[in-house]
């Protein structure tokens, strides 16, 4: 069984693709370099309905995300997240992402990057494909 890698997000970016199947998510992380993956339509949907509303009107927004460009996209070594599973700590929440080639990814998101990933796949999911609906 393969270990995972955990990384302390400290800002995020995520970009969809032009046939509305899959989100790139760049995760920034403290101490860590940069780390890309593939986040499929059906497990952003099911991240929507999971994923808790900030009630916090004074809750601040991180730091500007990791930028993506098309070589993150072009890039053959990133991984293809094929679910996700959720712990809920005290202000944040730990996302671990099964991956296809390498390692799970656990990421550990502060209150702000949580809402900010929230409000990056609501605006994609306009754009993204839902299978299961």
């Amino acid at each position: 069984m393969k270990s995972a890698v955990i990384r302390q997000v400290k800002s995020m970016s995520m970009s969809c693709d032009r046939v509305g199947n899959l989100l790139l998510t760049k995760f920034s992380a403290h101490g860590a370099s940069d780390v890309a993956i593939f986040v499929p339509a059906s497990v952003v949907f099911w991240l929507l309905k999971h994923l808790p509303v900030n009630q916090d009107p004074a809750l601040q927004p991180p730091p500007p995300g990791p930028e993506i460009t098309q070589w993150d996209w072009d890039h053959p070594n990133i991984p293809r997240a094929f679910t996700v599973q959720c712990k809920v700590l005290p202000g944040k929440i730990s996302m671990t992402y099964n991956l296809d080639r390498k390692p799970d990814l656990t990421v550990v998101l502060d209150r702000s990057n949580v809402e900010l990933m929230r409000q990056i796949m609501l605006a994609y999911s306009k754009d993204l494909i839902d299978l299961d609906a």
